[in-house]
Protein backbone atom coordinates (compact mmCIF):
# COMPACT_ATOMS: atom_id res chain seq x y z
CA UNK A 1 0.00 0.00 0.00
CA UNK A 2 1.27 3.50 -0.79
CA UNK A 3 -0.02 7.03 -0.49
CA UNK A 4 1.44 9.96 -2.38
CA UNK A 5 2.62 13.02 -0.48
CA UNK A 6 0.24 14.96 -2.71
CA UNK A 7 -2.61 13.23 -0.87
CA UNK A 8 -2.02 15.69 1.98
CA UNK A 9 -2.64 19.45 1.85
CA UNK A 10 0.89 20.20 3.10
CA UNK A 11 4.16 18.34 3.42
CA UNK A 12 5.33 16.74 6.66
CA UNK A 13 6.88 19.24 9.08
CA UNK A 14 9.01 16.86 11.15
CA UNK A 15 11.72 16.17 8.60
CA UNK A 16 12.59 14.43 5.36
CA UNK A 17 10.42 11.57 4.13
CA UNK A 18 11.20 8.15 2.70
CA UNK A 19 8.93 5.91 0.63
CA UNK A 20 8.60 2.47 2.20
CA UNK A 21 6.53 -0.64 1.57
CA UNK A 22 4.61 -2.06 4.53
CA UNK A 23 1.99 -4.83 4.91
CA UNK A 24 -1.58 -3.62 4.38
CA UNK A 25 -2.47 -4.59 7.96
CA UNK A 26 0.12 -2.12 9.31
CA UNK A 27 -0.38 0.73 6.83
CA UNK A 28 -2.92 2.73 8.84
CA UNK A 29 -0.89 2.37 12.03
CA UNK A 30 2.31 3.55 10.32
CA UNK A 31 0.48 6.58 8.92
CA UNK A 32 -0.92 7.36 12.37
CA UNK A 33 2.58 7.21 13.84
CA UNK A 34 3.85 9.63 11.18
CA UNK A 35 0.94 12.03 11.71
CA UNK A 36 1.40 12.09 15.48
CA UNK A 37 5.12 12.79 15.16
CA UNK A 38 4.39 15.53 12.62
CA UNK A 39 1.75 17.18 14.84
CA UNK A 40 4.37 17.67 17.57
CA UNK A 41 7.31 18.49 15.28
CA UNK A 42 8.92 15.26 16.45
CA UNK A 43 8.86 16.23 20.15
CA UNK A 44 6.46 13.47 21.15
CA UNK A 45 9.17 10.83 20.81
CA UNK A 46 11.23 12.60 23.45
CA UNK A 47 8.28 12.53 25.84
CA UNK A 48 7.67 8.79 25.63
CA UNK A 49 9.00 5.84 23.67
CA UNK A 50 7.49 4.43 20.52
CA UNK A 51 6.17 1.30 22.26
CA UNK A 52 3.98 3.18 24.73
CA UNK A 53 2.59 5.48 22.03
CA UNK A 54 1.15 2.50 20.17
CA UNK A 55 0.50 -0.36 22.62
CA UNK A 56 -1.69 -2.24 20.14
CA UNK A 57 1.20 -2.41 17.68
CA UNK A 58 3.57 -3.32 20.49
CA UNK A 59 1.39 -6.32 21.32
CA UNK A 60 1.69 -7.66 17.77
CA UNK A 61 5.47 -7.76 17.86
CA UNK A 62 7.42 -10.78 19.11
CA UNK A 63 8.76 -10.39 22.64
CA UNK A 64 12.41 -11.11 23.25
CA UNK A 65 13.88 -11.99 26.62
CA UNK A 66 16.59 -9.48 27.47
CA UNK A 67 19.12 -9.80 30.26
CA UNK A 68 19.78 -6.50 32.01
CA UNK A 69 23.24 -6.00 33.44
CA UNK A 70 23.61 -4.10 36.71
CA UNK A 71 26.62 -2.19 35.36
CA UNK A 72 24.88 -1.08 32.15
CA UNK A 73 22.30 1.76 32.34
CA UNK A 74 18.82 0.86 31.08
CA UNK A 75 17.69 2.64 27.92
CA UNK A 76 14.55 4.26 29.33
CA UNK A 77 13.28 4.90 25.79
CA UNK A 78 12.55 1.16 25.66
CA UNK A 79 10.19 1.36 28.64
CA UNK A 80 6.49 2.24 28.20
CA UNK A 81 5.63 5.50 29.97
CA UNK A 82 2.36 5.07 31.86
CA UNK A 83 2.35 7.92 34.38
CA UNK A 84 0.91 11.40 33.80
CA UNK A 85 3.67 12.75 36.04
CA UNK A 86 7.11 13.90 35.09
CA UNK A 87 8.45 12.92 38.47
CA UNK A 88 11.86 13.83 39.91
CA UNK A 89 13.50 10.61 41.04
CA UNK A 90 11.16 8.61 38.80
CA UNK A 91 11.82 4.90 38.43
CA UNK A 92 11.45 4.32 34.70
CA UNK A 93 14.99 2.85 34.71
CA UNK A 94 13.86 0.25 37.24
CA UNK A 95 11.01 -1.24 35.18
CA UNK A 96 13.04 -4.05 33.54
CA UNK A 97 14.37 -5.05 36.97
CA UNK A 98 10.86 -4.90 38.39
CA UNK A 99 9.70 -7.39 35.76
CA UNK A 100 12.62 -9.71 36.50
CA UNK A 101 11.97 -9.52 40.23
CA UNK A 102 8.25 -10.25 39.99
CA UNK A 103 8.74 -12.99 37.41
CA UNK A 104 11.26 -14.53 39.81
CA UNK A 105 8.48 -15.11 42.37
CA UNK A 106 7.25 -18.68 42.71
CA UNK A 107 3.75 -17.50 41.75
CA UNK A 108 2.03 -14.25 40.82
CA UNK A 109 1.81 -12.11 43.96
CA UNK A 110 -1.67 -11.50 45.34
CA UNK A 111 -0.78 -7.85 45.90
CA UNK A 112 2.00 -5.46 45.07
CA UNK A 113 2.27 -2.85 47.82
CA UNK A 114 3.98 0.46 46.98
CA UNK A 115 3.99 2.71 50.07
CA UNK A 116 5.81 5.69 48.47
CA UNK A 117 4.21 5.82 45.03
CA UNK A 118 4.93 9.33 43.78
CA UNK A 119 4.54 9.21 40.00
CA UNK A 120 3.50 5.56 40.28
CA UNK A 121 5.45 4.07 37.37
CA UNK A 122 6.11 0.82 39.26
CA UNK A 123 2.49 0.35 40.31
CA UNK A 124 1.22 1.27 36.86
CA UNK A 125 3.61 -1.10 35.12
CA UNK A 126 2.60 -3.96 37.40
CA UNK A 127 -1.07 -3.19 36.81
CA UNK A 128 -0.90 -2.85 33.04
CA UNK A 129 1.28 -5.93 32.64
CA UNK A 130 -0.56 -7.99 35.29
CA UNK A 131 2.59 -8.68 37.25
CA UNK A 132 0.47 -8.91 40.42
CA UNK A 133 -3.22 -9.68 40.92
CA UNK A 134 -3.89 -6.32 42.57
CA UNK A 135 -1.91 -3.15 43.22
CA UNK A 136 -2.12 -1.09 46.41
CA UNK A 137 -0.18 2.15 46.31
CA UNK A 138 0.02 5.12 48.63
CA UNK A 139 1.19 8.72 48.63
CA UNK A 140 1.19 11.23 51.47
CA UNK A 141 1.57 14.44 49.44
CA UNK A 142 -1.99 15.76 49.13
CA UNK A 143 -1.42 17.27 45.68
CA UNK A 144 -0.06 14.08 44.14
CA UNK A 145 -2.74 12.10 45.98
CA UNK A 146 -5.44 14.31 44.46
CA UNK A 147 -4.37 13.24 40.96
CA UNK A 148 -4.58 9.54 41.77
CA UNK A 149 -7.90 9.96 43.57
CA UNK A 150 -9.42 11.80 40.62
CA UNK A 151 -8.05 9.39 37.99
CA UNK A 152 -9.23 6.28 39.85
CA UNK A 153 -12.51 7.54 41.33
CA UNK A 154 -14.74 8.69 38.50
CA UNK A 155 -13.26 12.04 37.45
CA UNK A 156 -10.64 10.88 34.93
CA UNK A 157 -12.54 12.11 31.89
CA UNK A 158 -13.01 15.57 33.41
CA UNK A 159 -9.28 15.80 34.09
CA UNK A 160 -8.38 14.60 30.60
CA UNK A 161 -10.64 17.23 29.02
CA UNK A 162 -9.26 20.01 31.22
CA UNK A 163 -5.77 19.13 30.06
CA UNK A 164 -6.81 19.01 26.41
CA UNK A 165 -8.57 22.38 26.59
CA UNK A 166 -5.92 24.33 28.51
CA UNK A 167 -3.77 26.73 26.50
CA UNK A 168 -0.31 26.84 28.08
CA UNK A 169 0.78 30.45 28.03
CA UNK A 170 2.39 32.49 30.81
CA UNK A 171 -0.80 34.57 31.00
CA UNK A 172 -2.86 31.43 31.64
CA UNK A 173 -0.40 29.41 33.72
CA UNK A 174 0.33 31.92 36.48
CA UNK A 175 -3.33 32.53 37.49
CA UNK A 176 -4.07 28.80 37.22
CA UNK A 177 -1.28 27.97 39.66
CA UNK A 178 -1.99 30.82 42.06
CA UNK A 179 -5.75 30.31 42.27
CA UNK A 180 -6.77 28.28 45.36
CA UNK A 181 -8.22 24.93 44.31
CA UNK A 182 -11.76 24.58 45.68
CA UNK A 183 -12.28 20.92 44.76
CA UNK A 184 -10.11 17.84 44.63
CA UNK A 185 -10.36 17.70 40.85
CA UNK A 186 -9.23 21.32 40.55
CA UNK A 187 -6.27 20.44 42.78
CA UNK A 188 -5.50 17.46 40.55
CA UNK A 189 -5.41 19.60 37.40
CA UNK A 190 -3.33 22.25 39.15
CA UNK A 191 -0.86 19.56 40.24
CA UNK A 192 -0.47 18.13 36.74
CA UNK A 193 0.02 21.62 35.34
CA UNK A 194 2.58 22.54 38.01
CA UNK A 195 4.41 19.25 37.45
CA UNK A 196 4.68 19.97 33.74
CA UNK A 197 5.60 23.66 33.71
CA UNK A 198 7.97 23.87 36.70
CA UNK A 199 11.63 23.06 36.24
CA UNK A 200 12.40 19.36 36.47
CA UNK A 201 8.81 18.52 37.37
CA UNK A 202 9.56 19.58 40.95
CA UNK A 203 6.45 20.23 43.05
CA UNK A 204 8.26 21.50 46.14
CA UNK A 205 7.81 25.12 47.17
CA UNK A 206 10.22 27.48 45.45
CA UNK A 207 10.60 25.62 42.15
CA UNK A 208 10.58 28.07 39.25
CA UNK A 209 8.82 27.85 35.91
CA UNK A 210 10.49 26.42 32.83
CA UNK A 211 11.99 29.22 30.78
CA UNK A 212 13.68 28.09 27.58
CA UNK A 213 12.70 24.44 27.74
CA UNK A 214 13.19 21.76 25.13
CA UNK A 215 13.90 23.15 21.66
CA UNK A 216 13.05 26.62 22.95
CA UNK A 217 9.40 25.70 23.49
CA UNK A 218 9.34 27.30 26.93
CA UNK A 219 6.37 26.40 29.13
CA UNK A 220 5.05 24.06 26.46
CA UNK A 221 8.26 22.05 26.54
CA UNK A 222 6.74 19.26 28.64
CA UNK A 223 3.08 19.91 27.94
CA UNK A 224 1.71 17.15 25.70
CA UNK A 225 -2.06 17.30 26.20
CA UNK A 226 -2.97 14.39 23.90
CA UNK A 227 -0.39 12.14 25.55
CA UNK A 228 -1.39 13.12 29.09
CA UNK A 229 -5.10 12.70 28.39
CA UNK A 230 -4.51 9.28 26.84
CA UNK A 231 -2.46 8.09 29.78
CA UNK A 232 -5.17 9.19 32.21
CA UNK A 233 -7.88 7.46 30.18
CA UNK A 234 -5.79 4.30 29.88
CA UNK A 235 -5.32 4.13 33.66
CA UNK A 236 -9.01 4.77 34.22
CA UNK A 237 -9.86 1.87 31.88
CA UNK A 238 -8.17 -0.62 34.25
CA UNK A 239 -8.85 1.17 37.55
CA UNK A 240 -10.27 -2.01 39.10
CA UNK A 241 -6.70 -3.34 39.30
CA UNK A 242 -5.65 -0.56 41.67
CA UNK A 243 -6.37 0.65 45.17
CA UNK A 244 -4.96 4.04 46.07
CA UNK A 245 -4.40 5.14 49.66
CA UNK A 246 -3.80 8.75 50.64
CA UNK A 247 -1.92 8.19 53.81
CA UNK A 248 1.06 7.07 55.81
CA UNK A 249 3.44 4.55 54.24
CA UNK A 250 4.25 2.86 57.54
CA UNK A 251 0.59 2.13 58.24
CA UNK A 252 0.23 0.54 54.81
CA UNK A 253 3.32 -1.62 55.34
CA UNK A 254 2.08 -2.73 58.76
CA UNK A 255 -1.39 -3.53 57.41
CA UNK A 256 0.04 -6.04 54.91
CA UNK A 257 3.13 -7.14 56.82
CA UNK A 258 1.80 -10.62 57.66
CA UNK A 259 0.61 -11.43 54.13
CA UNK A 260 3.10 -13.93 52.70
CA UNK A 261 1.55 -13.67 49.23
CA UNK A 262 2.05 -9.90 49.03
CA UNK A 263 5.25 -8.23 47.80
CA UNK A 264 6.48 -4.73 48.55
CA UNK A 265 8.27 -2.22 46.38
CA UNK A 266 9.68 0.52 48.61
CA UNK A 267 11.19 3.71 47.16
CA UNK A 268 11.27 6.33 49.93
CA UNK A 269 12.36 9.95 49.57
CA UNK A 270 16.13 9.66 49.35
CA UNK A 271 18.39 10.79 52.14
CA UNK A 272 20.26 13.42 50.08
CA UNK A 273 17.99 14.99 47.46
CA UNK A 274 14.57 14.63 49.11
CA UNK A 275 14.47 18.04 50.83
CA UNK A 276 14.91 19.83 47.50
CA UNK A 277 12.56 17.68 45.43
CA UNK A 278 9.54 16.82 47.56
CA UNK A 279 7.07 18.42 49.94
CA UNK A 280 6.78 15.27 52.07
CA UNK A 281 10.44 14.37 52.37
CA UNK A 282 11.12 13.62 56.02
CA UNK A 283 11.24 9.93 56.89
CA UNK A 284 12.74 7.75 59.60
CA UNK A 285 14.95 5.46 57.52
CA UNK A 286 15.93 3.25 60.46
CA UNK A 287 12.27 2.68 61.24
CA UNK A 288 11.62 1.81 57.60
CA UNK A 289 14.37 -0.83 57.49
CA UNK A 290 13.06 -2.32 60.73
CA UNK A 291 9.54 -2.44 59.30
CA UNK A 292 10.71 -4.23 56.15
CA UNK A 293 12.61 -6.78 58.25
CA UNK A 294 9.26 -7.75 59.83
CA UNK A 295 7.22 -8.30 56.64
CA UNK A 296 6.47 -11.91 55.69
CA UNK A 297 6.36 -11.36 51.94
CA UNK A 298 9.23 -10.55 49.60
CA UNK A 299 10.32 -6.96 49.04
CA UNK A 300 12.52 -4.79 46.86
CA UNK A 301 13.84 -1.42 47.98
CA UNK A 302 15.62 1.25 45.94
CA UNK A 303 17.80 3.86 47.58
CA UNK A 304 20.59 6.33 46.99
CA UNK A 305 23.99 4.67 47.16
CA UNK A 306 25.43 5.99 50.44
CA UNK A 307 27.47 4.51 53.27
CA UNK A 308 24.60 5.14 55.70
CA UNK A 309 22.16 3.13 53.61
CA UNK A 310 24.66 0.31 53.11
CA UNK A 311 25.16 0.17 56.87
CA UNK A 312 21.40 -0.02 57.52
CA UNK A 313 21.06 -2.85 55.00
CA UNK A 314 23.99 -4.76 56.53
CA UNK A 315 22.59 -4.33 60.03
CA UNK A 316 19.30 -5.98 59.00
CA UNK A 317 20.89 -8.75 56.97
CA UNK A 318 19.68 -7.49 53.59
CA UNK A 319 21.51 -7.92 50.30
CA UNK A 320 22.49 -4.87 48.26
CA UNK A 321 23.34 -4.36 44.60
CA UNK A 322 24.52 -1.20 42.86
CA UNK A 323 22.66 -0.46 39.63
CA UNK A 324 23.90 1.95 37.00
CA UNK A 325 21.37 4.47 35.75
CA UNK A 326 21.30 7.90 34.12
CA UNK A 327 19.67 10.92 35.71
CA UNK A 328 17.64 13.59 33.93
CA UNK A 329 20.89 15.31 32.88
CA UNK A 330 22.16 12.02 31.38
CA UNK A 331 24.88 11.73 34.01
CA UNK A 332 25.71 8.14 34.91
CA UNK A 333 24.92 7.39 38.55
CA UNK A 334 24.52 4.40 40.84
CA UNK A 335 21.39 3.56 42.75
CA UNK A 336 21.04 0.77 45.24
CA UNK A 337 18.70 -2.21 45.14
CA UNK A 338 18.04 -3.84 48.52
CA UNK A 339 16.26 -7.08 49.30
CA UNK A 340 16.48 -10.42 51.08
CA UNK A 341 17.55 -12.24 47.92
CA UNK A 342 18.96 -10.42 44.88
CA UNK A 343 20.28 -13.51 43.09
CA UNK A 344 17.92 -12.71 40.19
CA UNK A 345 19.88 -9.51 39.36
CA UNK A 346 22.30 -10.17 36.50
CA UNK A 347 25.95 -9.35 37.06
CA UNK A 348 28.08 -6.89 35.09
Amino acid sequence: MALSSTSYPKKWKAGKTTVIRVPVTLAETVLEIAKRIDETDGCVLREEPFASLFPDLENTLPRVNVTYKAARPINVASVPQRSPFRYPGGKTWLVPYLRDWLNHQSKTPSRLIEPFAGGGIVSLTAGFERLARHIVFAELDERVAAVWQVVLNGQAEWLAKQIMDFDVTLENVKPALEKPAKTIREKAFQTILRNRVQRGGILATGAGLVKTGENGRGLRSRWYPETLARRIRDINAIKDRFTFVHGDAFKLIEEHSQDKSAVFYVDPPYTIAARRLYSEWQIDHERLFAAMARVKGDFLMSYDHTSEVLELAKRHGFETRGISMKNTHHAKMQELLIGRDLSWVSGP
